[in-house]
């Protein structure tokens, strides 16, 4: 026999709009309750890289149509992946065959995609079910289990389910789970996007334009640098072309041109003055600090810096989630980063969270279908999420506090260790043959 929920979605970010992408899908009654009124208050105009679990996790949720859009609007493949000194000498390269697959299936693969494109692809087809505007403030829970939303204009909605998809600042788990902390790691990474075009690509090298590279100074800070080329225009049906946001801005919010995206990370300290007078730089400031910080650099390394438009520099308090024991399950349940929120550093925060909602569609469909109880599926997806989420925050931490390490004795013996990996292919295969795949 079917159970009959209405489930509610605060956040409307990448985990969300999947989970209600998969459950409208399915026929479960949803609703997505994002605070932001236009797109350009939530989106960033880089680059994030889809995994294979993301890519599945995709696959699964999306009626074929938009996946075929997915598909159509990504980057470029560019599934190598390489390890560089600050010179640019490499001292690993894993091919795409390790990553991917020679011949890889869409749905099994790597993709490079705009944040604004994936947007727009998740947010096609949820018209009354995706509201905007809807500042979440809290919930109440009355005896017969409904739970009521409070919203900042005064309004309310109602739900059986709540599943919080609200972000690292989570107003549903500040009230939920309101033990639950984030911590400060103390690194600041600044970010930026240097356009390509067919005269700004004869002045890299071929390493810069055919993969991302994990720049490798002596110690004490780090650099990541990958490609995102993509065909101008719209395409897929209109789905991935540029929206409203490039009339605000058409430099941050362009996702028709290519470019590199970039981020120089270290401690805050390492950085000019203090952190507040870090934190109110503005794109040009910190465009010429990162320049001068890297000013022994590879040119090439140097260019892609000091020829981004300001627009696009900013600055990233690193920040992470303190990993929580299981909590009594209830129909209240958050999924990313509202409850694993990681630090960017191994490319995996939007694929867990996009895992999260493939799991969690599965069981509420189960549920609703009357093939399993409904708080069982919850429990279940809770304890399989608190172990591959905190395990990834874990790992993006270790990963972060590697690449911004003082210790040069410690880089030093690293990179011998790539050097070996690079000459013995079958130890390069063993150790790199799931890179990115967390």
């Amino acid at each position: 026999m079917s159970e009959q929920f209405r489930v509610a979605i605060v956040g409307g970010g990448t985990g969300g709009l999947c989970l209600a992408q998969a459950l409208h899908r399915a026929g479960v009654e949803v609703a997505v309750y994002e605070r932001s009124e236009l797109r350009t208050e939530r989106l960033q105009g880089y680059r994030v890289h889809i995994n294979r679990r993301g890519s599945q996790a995709l696959h699964e949720c999306l009626p074929p149509g938009l996946w075929q859009a997915f598909v159509a609007t990504v980057g470029a493949p560019s599934n190598s992946f390489g390890f560089v000194t600050e010179q640019l000498e490499e001292l690993l390269h894993v091919e795409d065959e390790l990553t991917s697959g020679a011949d890889s299936d869409p749905a099994d693969a790597h993709h490079s995609v705009s944040r604004i494109t994936l947007h727009q692809v998740l947010s096609t087809g949820l018209d009354g079910v995706l509201h905007d505007g809807k500042e979440f403030e809290r919930y109440d829970r009355a005896a017969d289990g409904t739970i009521t939303l409070h919203f900042a204009d005064g309004t309310t909605a109602t739900a059986e389910v709540l599943v919080a998809a609200d972000g690292a600042k989570s107003r549903v788990r500040a009230q939920y789970l309101p033990h639950a902390e984030r911590v400060d790691t103390g690194i600041r990474t600044v970010v930026g996007k240097y356009p390509l075009t067919e005269a700004s690509k004869r002045h890299l090298p071929e390493r810069l334009l055919t993969g991302p590279n994990n720049v490798m100074p002596p110690a004490g800070c780090g650099m990541f640098v990958a490609p995102h080329e993509v065909d101008a225009g719209p395409t897929a049906d209109g789905i991935g072309g540029n929206d409203e946001t490039a009339a605000v801005d058409d430099v941050l919010f362009d996702n028709t041109g290519s470019y590199i995206m970039w981020g120089y990370a270290s401690y805050g300290t390492r950085f000019a003055g203090s952190d507040a007078e870090l934190s109110e730089m503005d794109g040009a400031a910190l465009r010429d600090l990162v320049g001068a910080l890297i000013e022994a650099w590879h040119p090439a390394v140097r260019r892609l810096v000091a020829e981004s438009p300001v627009q696009t520099v900013s600055m990233l308090p690193i920040r992470t989630s303190v990993p929580v024991p299981q909590w009594e399950t209830s129909t209240i349940t958050l999924l990313g980063d509202a409850i694993h929120s990681m630090t960017p550093f191994r490319g995996i925060g939007a694929n867990t969270a996009l895992r999260d909602a493939q799991l969690l569609s599965r069981n509420l469909i189960a549920a609703a279908r009357g093939d399993q109880d409904l708080l069982a599926g919850i429990h279940d997806y809770e304890t399989q999420m608190i172990d591959y989420g905190f395990t990834a925050v874990k790992a993006s931490l270790r990963t972060a506090e590697q690449t911004v390490s003082g210790n040069r004795l410690a880089r030093s013996a690293f990179k011998v260790a790539l050097r070996v990996f690079s000459a013995i292919p079958p130890l390069k295969r063993k150790v790199f043959g799931d890179l990115g795949n967390d």
